[in-house]
């Protein structure tokens, strides 16, 4: 009996090895089902490339040029998904030996194509038998005979659930505006990594840094941007695991989580996707919330799909073709500890078996955890705030939804309006504004501004002064508009906004979105209102199964709700306790409701609101005003904790919501020092600084240090930084581009900066040409820190020119782990001849070594040399040099400390550095600790420790 093709493969040490010899053994079938099973993969693995692909199999003579020619016209179109479709689908089309070879070149170029590389690799881990798992995988996706019928009516019923997308608007006719999901859904960046999963739960405070910082890396190709039909491919393609796979998806409010879950849903429904699955049941946590006591799997199901229930016992015999999905883990009130050990001991948290009665809770954590149907896979998607509970969590795939990048914003406001010219309208003011453009990243921002903003630029008659420039602003006209349109609906719409203002304070306060019926009730709102069109802009209503809850659209809008209805409602006294109440507390729920309350004092969100609501209280606008300079000035003095630095950028966001230049010149005007150092500053609080910073007029200290500020958050505070004398901005990652608002700050006539720190910001030599531009007109910059940057020996020329300037007035100069070698020696001897104000340098850790150092010592023998600190710790010094280094130190009368500390000195120094150390009437200390002198050597020079009143020799 003849053996099968594959047992008769010797599996190589490597992938590349696998499939050649997998390809050479194959037959005709077995390779054409090989290529249809990854033909998705290949898809996605060439399109990053496939300019390059299809160019190598024109070239090879796979391909004709004019297959060759329609694939490049794609890529020319920027449609690389489309080209690599294509690509695949003229390899399908033809002769079997024709696609071996197309194999076999594909396995040639996997080090262009980091993707199939990737699949290569995890056919080598987790296969030792291709053919047979593939035949595997292809019978467990065959839906047996009997559940056929069943199984295409469920898909049938799910594609009828998620074909549509309901839009709420106030612009068109229609209060909902339903949309073709395929045609309104907007693709989303989603990235297989995830930020700290201890980020504070408000993106509107937490966007942009990180989400430009991903965008970049995934440009540059160091992250791995993934589609909804990629979150399962690992796991299914070649699992060697019986226990199943599990997913968690994670994104900030209003990103697009549902409406992703949606489109899974309807694409496996209509055949697109995960064609693994012969089953795919969806639940949302906010209707597992209305389930009291014990329950089942089964019944879960047969709740949700009653036509399931005569085939229930013959589903759950083959647990990997189904696909469980949770929605909304955050939104659960009841709570699952992944890190509980005892819930798989104790018997009452067990759940073995679908049948198994217990709490919602035991059937979630069971499924996640592959105790129940193991083998099956489960998605869960979830705010960054619920990531904690899953970090114990067998989950084999996390990953984040960022949200729009690059054009995808503008993309969303175009589809948004009918009017393009409103759309193009809107975009621009949004682009234009640092605040609204750093928010459109959010799906349901876009929405928000999409709504506020639409009826400045549809009214010809409309000033456009007044268009929103802060979220309270904006926020405010999104409601006028409702109250505009709706108000007449119901008698008393202030009533009623206060109302339900009062119950969204309340979910604030206690962490709750979801509201029940009971909910509206207690706070005198009848659920037959919601009929109105007031009412259903402000509120959602969602109908399940079980029960009818209601949201505010978004997180933002329920916090404004809440701070419309304490600014309307309270008694000035109780409003200034509960402001500052809430803005003691440190988890960061009342952050964006202050800034609300804040902002209502200013005049320009009053105005409109005012005119359906009444004019605002006089008093508490004064109440909220004079707290937050009294918050301001008590933030100021107690900003040295983490905790006292997040309150005071917390209140410098209030004085920039209100808008109130007097009030903020009244409470900075006389602040020398601001320090925000450790925190993490978004581009939004950037802005704020920015503002802020130009009402400081007595201002001379900002310390930034630590502050996760990049390119955009810079390019926000450039505008002020030339007023601040001390401007400590290490350990940001800046780059090149970065540091250019400090260069144009430098070389402004006003400019007052005396102390610059720019350590650890990504620097390289490419900006040191604008820094010694610069340095050439600046007449107040006395101290320059730029160490661990990578400057190289090309940028100290440029620097060096800079500082042989006789103008120049640097006095200290940092230029610890740079790149220097020897080389850079007579670019900067050149400089010290010549300068006249230098009185410290630091060369520590860069490879000056014996030349460099002979040459900056002739350099320093000048009479005019003023130096008082010389630093080469780690420079590669060597006995060689010393002896000139030391001739030269002694005639410095100004010398006051010298580090030669981590250098390869021997014995052979001590007599010079003795000399040094006991005839040098100014020298105050000198470090000389990890050299190679032995215990003699160290004890002569400890020796001379204290022979001089105040004279420190550290060994």
């Amino acid at each position: 009996m003849e053996e099968p093709p594959t047992s008769r493969i010797k599996m190589g040490t490597d992938a590349i090895s696998i499939i050649t010899e997998l390809l050479k053994v194959m037959d005709d079938d077995q390779l054409f089902q090989l290529t249809n099973y990854y033909r998705e993969r290949l898809e996605q693995a060439t399109e990053e490339a496939v300019d390059k692909v299809s160019f190598v199999l024109t070239y090879e003579r796979y391909f004709s040029g004019q297959e060759y020619q329609k694939v490049i016209q794609q890529v020319e179109n920027k449609n690389w998904l489309d080209g690599s479709k294509l690509l695949l689908s003229t390899m399908m089309e033809k002769d079997p030996q024709t696609q071996r070879l197309i194999w076999q070149s594909f396995v040639k170029m996997h080090h262009i194509l980091p993707k199939l590389d990737e699949l290569l690799q995890e056919i080598k881990e987790l296969v030792s038998d291709p053919i047979e798992h593939l035949k595997i995988i292809q019978g467990l996706s065959e839906v047996p005979n009997h559940l056929k019928d069943v199984q295409q009516k469920h898909k049938q019923i799910l594609q009828a659930q998620t074909e549509e997308l309901r839009v709420n608007t106030i612009l068109m006719r229609e209060k909902v505006k339903v949309f073709q999901l395929v045609d309104r859904y907007a693709d989303l960046t989603i990235i297989s990594t995830l930020r700290d999963r201890r980020l504070m739960e408000h993106e509107l405070l937490a966007r942009g840094r990180d989400h430009e910082e991903w965008r970049k890396m995934h440009l540059q190709g160091k992250l791995k941007q993934i589609r909804t039909n990629q979150l399962f491919q690992s796991c299914f393609s070649w699992s060697k695991s019986r226990s199943g796979c599990s997913a968690a998806v994670a994104g900030v409010p209003g990103i697009g989580k549902t409406t992703m879950v949606q489109k899974i849903v309807y694409d496996w429904a209509t055949g697109k996707i995960y064609q693994h699955f012969q089953f795919v049941f969806s639940f949302k946590f906010r209707d597992l919330n209305t389930i009291n006591g014990r329950t089942n799997l089964s019944e879960l199901i047969i709740n949700q799909y009653p036509y399931l229930q005569n085939i229930l016992r013959e589903v759950w015999k083959n647990p990997k073709v189904l696909l469980f999905i949770f929605d909304g883990l955050d939104e659960y009130k009841g709570r699952i500890d992944f890190a509980d050990s005892r819930r798989d001991t104790e018997p009452k948290h067990q759940c073995p078996d679908p049948e198994w009665w217990c709490e919602v809770s035991d059937i979630v954590y069971s499924l996640i955890q592959h105790k129940l149907l193991p083998g099956c896979s489960v998605l869960v998607t979830t705010r960054p705030t619920a990531l904690l509970l899953l970090e114990k969590a067998e989950i084999n795939i996390w990953a984040e939804i960022l949200g729009f990048v690059g054009e995808e914003r503008k993309k969303y406001f175009t589809m948004f309006f009918e009017d393009q010219t409103v759309a193009a309208a809107v975009f621009k003011h949004v682009k234009e504004n640092e605040i609204l453009y750093t928010m459109s990243y959010n799906p349901s921002y876009c929405w928000i501004l999409g709504l506020a903003l639409g009826p400045f630029f549809t009214q010809t008659q409309q000033d456009t002064k007044r268009v929103p420039k802060t979220i309270t602003q904006l926020y405010s006209y999104y409601i006028f508009n409702i109250l505009q349109n709706h108000g007449r609906e119901i008698d008393n719409p202030r009533d009623v906004l206060l109302r339900v203002g009062q119950m969204a304070f309340t979910g604030v306060s206690e962490k709750t979105i979801v509201f029940t019926e009971e909910d509206l009730i207690k706070n005198n709102l009848q659920p037959s209102q919601f009929l109105s069109g007031f009412l259903m802009e402000l509120l959602e209503r969602e109908d399940s199964a079980r029960s009818v809850v209601y949201t505010f659209p978004h997180l933002t809008i329920q916090e404004f709700a809440a701070a419309l209805a304490q600014f309307l409602s309270s008694d000035p006294g109780d409003l200034a306790k509960l402001l500052t109440e809430a803005h003691s507390e440190d988890d960061g729920r009342f952050e964006v409701f202050l800034r609300f309350v804040t902002g209502l004092a200013s005049p320009g969100s009053a105005q409109s609101l005012g005119k359906i609501l009444g004019p605002f209280c006089h008093q508490t606008i004064c109440t909220v005003i004079d707290w937050v300079k009294n918050e301001v000035e008590h933030q100021i003095g107690n900003s040295g904790s983490g905790a006292g630095k997040r309150r005071l950028r917390n209140t410098l966001h209030y004085l920039f919501e209100s808008q109130n230049s007097e009030l903020t010149r009244s409470a900075l005007g006389s602040v020398e020092t601001l320090s925000l150092s450790g925190l993490r500053l978004t581009p939004i609080d950037c802005v704020v600084l920015s503002h802020v910073i130009g009402f400081c007029e007595a201002i001379k200290h900002l310390n930034l240090r630590s502050c996760s500020i990049q390119c955009e958050g810079l390019l926000r505070l450039g505008p002020g930084l030339h007023k601040c004398q001390e401007l400590r901005l290490g350990d940001n990652d800046l780059g090149d581009s970065g540091v250019k608002p400090v260069f144009a700050a430098l070389r402004n006539p006003d400019c007052k900066i005396q102390k610059l720190e720019l350590d650890k910001s990504g620097i390289t030599s490419s900006c040191i040409k604008d820094l010694a531009a610069a340095l050439k007109t600046n007449q107040s910059l006395t101290e320059l820190d730029m160490g661990i940057n990578k400057l190289g020996d090309s940028g100290m020329k440029l620097l060096s020119h800079a500082l042989g300037n006789p103008d120049c007035k640097i006095k200290i100069l940092r230029l610890w782990d740079v790149g220097l070698t020897a080389s850079c020696a007579e670019d900067l001897s050149s400089a010290l001849r010549t300068n006249r104000s230098l009185t410290g340098l630091e060369l520590g850790d860069n490879e000056v070594a014996d030349s460099g150092v002979k040459l900056l010592s002739a350099a320093l023998r000048t009479t005019e040399c003023k130096m008082q600190r010389l630093r080469f710790w780690a420079a590669g010094l060597t006995d060689y040099c010393i002896e000139d280094l030391l001739s030269t130190l002694s005639t410095i009368h100004s010398l006051k400390g010298l580090d030669l500390g981590a250098n390869s000195m021997t014995d052979r120094s001590v007599p010079a550095l003795r000399r040094l150390i006991l005839n040098h009437p100014s020298l105050e200390w000198i470090w000389l600790g990890r050299n190679q002198f032995t215990s003699s050597g160290e004890n002569q020079l400890k020796s001379l420790q204290g022979t001089r009143s105040g004279l420190n020799v550290s060994v």
